[in-house]
């Protein structure tokens, strides 16, 4: 087990254990909400049981209330795109298990703390993701990843060896445990996961490309846990 796995399982900001379990957010953005269900119905059913509903996508909160009904206790519901404390509270307020945010904002930080909600601010250099951390997050966005790669969140662990690092934007199918095995927590995934799904996609094909990630995942945990 990774230090920054371990750290991550005894801080008292944990993650979900739900999204620890499954390893893999899937962000669901979209111009229509109508397809969110469906696409989380199939993800669930082939492991992936966490949720990041954009507030980008039209009626996102409500989506969120959706969601968090439907998919019940077994799946973590989060809110992604949060950008002031209004949205914040508002998304906590629809069933939001957790928050996700593309930058770092500490105030926003310790408003989640204080609703006892986790929260997983973006950043890309060291100063920003420090930041996040020490500001009280329970985990750290590495955003966008692609213009790094996994030997970046190695390089981080050097002089932060404690702080749980998710990386987002630009993880493939095929290269997805490969974060995992330079001990990241968890994997965020947008477009190459979800595919069409959004706009009323094959589904059958959605359950396909969960299944190629669910599986190279947990082949890399399975590394990381053996190591």
């Amino acid at each position: 087990m990774s230090t920054a796995t371990a750290a991550s399982q005894s801080d008292p900001r944990p993650l979900s254990p739900i999204l620890l379990q499954s390893r893999v957010i899937a962000v669901l953005r979209a111009a229509d909400a109508r397809y969110l269900r469906p696409a989380a119905e199939v993800l669930v059913e082939e492991g992936i049981r966490s949720m990041e509903v954009a507030l980008t996508t039209a009626g996102g909160v409500s989506a969120i209330a959706d969601l968090a009904t439907v998919l019940g206790d077994g799946s973590g519901v989060g809110a992604g795109t949060v950008l002031s404390v209004a949205e914040l509270n508002a998304v906590v307020e629809a069933g939001a298990r957790y928050i996700v945010t593309p930058h770092t904002d500490p105030e926003l930080i310790r408003a989640a703390a204080a609703r006892g909600v986790p929260i997983v601010p973006g950043g890309l250099t060291p100063t920003e993701l420090r930041t996040g951390w020490a500001s009280g997050a329970s985990a750290v966005k590495l955003f966008p990843a692609s213009a790094v790669g996994p030997r970046y969140v190695k390089d981080l662990h050097g002089p932060f060896p404690a702080m749980p690092v998710i990386p987002s934007g630009g993880v493939d199918r095929a290269t997805a445990g490969d974060w995992i095995r330079v001990g990241c927590p968890a994997v965020s995934m947008g477009g190459p996961l979800l595919g069409d799904a959004l706009t009323g996609g094959d589904l059958g094909e959605l359950r396909v490309r969960a299944r190629e990630v669910v599986r190279n995942v947990s082949e890399a945990a399975q590394e990381v846990s053996c190591g």
